[in-house]
């Protein structure tokens, strides 16, 4: 009753504000575009009221990733897959030093090159697919692509997907056998244009606290751009290093996300307005591994 009396104060209030805001006179011009934006993040933020009044504690939070991310994290990994992981783990834990949630983040490579996305799973269980991975120059741009997922993790989009999805199934939170079962396509197909455009904006914000270059995302997303005018509307054969297997995953990457262009568009105006420091120096793309015989 308690939460039903509280979300119907929130709504009464959010009900009151919209009408008051539309009896006061202003010169400004309101266009379409201005009404459909104020209709879209209404729904928005009214959609995830629920979520807010019924989220559970970090460390229940914690507890259904770490189990989600049994079933998927890959320990059967050889030399130089393993000194990848350790340098995604690196990256990582820089840009989860500054994260607003204070959970045990943990990095993980999952050695497919035809994975060419990352997700992030409730708790702070973050993965990243070789496929991606072959596409980054510096480490700067890795930092975006992980500090994109941090984000996903500090603005709890990562865990209330977990939550529609057991209401959906009628799962009982408290049964992880039965929410180890939510499969893990639920977090690759990505979010909703918003919370992909606000991990997008923070993940470069963290970056750059953690003291890498905003370069880093532009290079990445200017390269994005190109590689989906190239083999994705122009449907080009790949050449060099992007397999046709490449190319697959990155039409499942462009359906998962936003326009790359409109991703950059953002990014340009992040920096401007935050005033990002561009003349940072970009770190190399460096990962070092031994091979030692038995």
């Amino acid at each position: 009753m308690k939460r039903v009396f509280g979300l119907a104060v929130v709504l009464l209030i959010a009900g009151a504000g919209m009408y008051l805001a539309q009896r006061r006179k202003q010169a400004d011009a309101v266009t379409a575009n201005a009404v459909v934006d104020l209709a879209a993040d209404w729904q928005r933020d009214a959609s995830r009221i629920p979520m807010h009044m019924t989220r559970i504690s970090d460390a229940e939070e914690v507890r259904i990733g770490n189990e989600l991310a049994s079933r998927y994290a890959d320990r059967d990994l050889d030399a130089e897959q393993k000194a990848t992981e350790q340098y995604v783990e690196k990256i990582g834990a820089a840009l989860a030093a500054h994260a607003q949630r204070k959970l045990p983040f943990h990095f993980h490579l999952v050695p497919d090159r035809g994975l060419v996305n990352a997700f992030a799973l409730p708790g702070g269980q973050v993965f990243i697919g070789q496929g991606l991975l072959d596409l980054m120059r510096s480490e700067d741009e890795v930092a975006f692509v992980l500090g994109h997922e941090v984000e996903h993790v500090d603005h709890f989009h990562s865990m209330e997907r977990v939550q529609v999805e057991a209401r959906l199934r009628k799962v009982d939170f408290g049964a992880l056998s039965e929410l180890a079962q939510l499969p893990i396509t639920l977090w690759q197909t990505g979010y909703s244009k918003d919370e992909e455009a606000e991990a997008d904006r923070e993940g470069l914000r963290l970056a750059c606290v953690a003291g890498y270059s905003p370069r880093g995302a532009l290079d990445l997303l200017n390269r994005l751009v190109k590689l989906r005018q190239d083999f994705v509307v122009q449907s080009k054969t790949p050449t060099g290093e992007l397999s046709r297997l490449a190319v697959e995953g990155l039409e499942g990457y462009f359906r998962s996300h936003p326009l790359p262009s409109e991703r950059l568009t953002q990014a340009q105006a992040v920096i401007a307005e935050d005033h990002l420091p561009l003349d940072r120096t970009l770190r190399p793309f460096h990962v070092e591994y031994e091979i030692t015989s038995q």
